[in-house]
């Protein structure tokens, strides 16, 4: 069975085409992605603009062109916190049917965090034992933990790497204030994830932890998905220090990190040195999988 998984995010829309079949791995087929930085395309009421909504709805219909000419036989489109919390969110999701014939789900933060979960459960097995997985998007910090299938404790947090640049660092305030409110938000919830118990695995997903674990000496993604790659706290914190200063050309200059993304990573940096302090985790272990993938196999454990 050929099917897609269309990922609306705050930064970026991914198609992930993949060919599933029962007793294996979804083996992917074929991807496109693009920009689209509708958090940035947000008005003063917090409404997605004409413009954004536009870029959503042409790239959505080329996804769509995509799926149907690589042979997909479904695809499942879902949207995240830029939409989710956009105050036309109706209008974005209409207007992107009319277009493409694509009905985005709304996704809630929860159920990132839940799904993401499963992701990272399905690839390390469970001879991995008690999971505490971290997921930081575009718009939102995402935190599950748990020794089943499905996490104890999943919640998403306000905290993602492109929220935090566009409300404090683009607004001229400080790493410092930054530091402290990022420290404050993940206090709120901390108590209650390490409650039940230390992880026996700790498991980072997507592309903000990816991008600094590659800045911090892993391997790169040409060396493929089985490679271990991780990322330490020390070098994590060498790394946040060393972000304060330079600029975005400097950063995008680093290994792993896009054009795109580059004023982003200062930020990203700063929420992920904090989870680990926070968490007490030491070293980061990176997977491959992470959202699309969990909202994929559940679609298939559901056939």
């Amino acid at each position: 069975m050929r099917i897609g998984v269309l990922d609306i995010g705050s930064n970026t829309g991914h198609l992930l085409i993949v060919d599933a079949f029962r007793g294996g791995p979804p083996l992917p087929a074929h991807s496109f992605s693009e920009p689209l930085r509708l958090a940035e395309h947000l008005d003063s009421e917090g409404h997605v603009t004409a413009d954004g909504i536009d870029r959503l709805a042409k790239y959505a219909t080329e996804a769509a062109s995509q799926a149907r000419d690589t042979g997909a036989e479904r695809v499942i489109a879902f949207a995240t916190s830029a939409v989710r919390e956009a105050g036309n969110a109706d209008e974005v999701i209409e207007r992107v049917h009319e277009a493409s014939g694509t009905r985005l789900q709304i996704l809630p933060g929860e159920d990132e965090a839940r799904l993401t979960f499963l992701a990272v459960r399905r690839w390390f097995g469970w001879s991995a034992g008690r999971l505490g997985v971290f997921d930081i998007g575009g718009g939102s910090l995402e935190v599950a933990v748990g020794a089943d299938e499905s996490p104890e404790v999943a919640t998403s947090l306000p905290l993602g790497a492109g929220r935090l640049t566009r409300e404090w660092l683009d607004r001229g305030l400080s790493y410092d204030e930054l530091r402290t409110e990022v420290r404050r938000r993940i206090g709120t919830v901390a108590g209650q994830i390490l409650r039940p118990g230390p992880f026996d695995r700790a498991v980072a997903t997507s592309k903000t932890f990816r991008s600094l674990a590659r800045m911090c000496g892993a391997a790169p993604s040409a060396q493929g998905p089985y490679v271990r790659r991780e990322l330490r706290r020390s070098d994590l914190a060498d790394l946040t220090v060393t972000l304060r200063t330079a600029s975005d050309a400097e950063i995008a200059a680093m290994p792993g990190v896009s054009v795109v993304r580059a004023h982003q990573m200062r930020a990203g940096a700063v929420v992920a040195e904090a989870t680990m302090d926070l968490f007490g985790v030491e070293t980061l272990e990176i997977c491959p999988w992470a959202l699309r993938e969990g909202v994929l196999i559940e679609y298939l454990d559901h056939l």
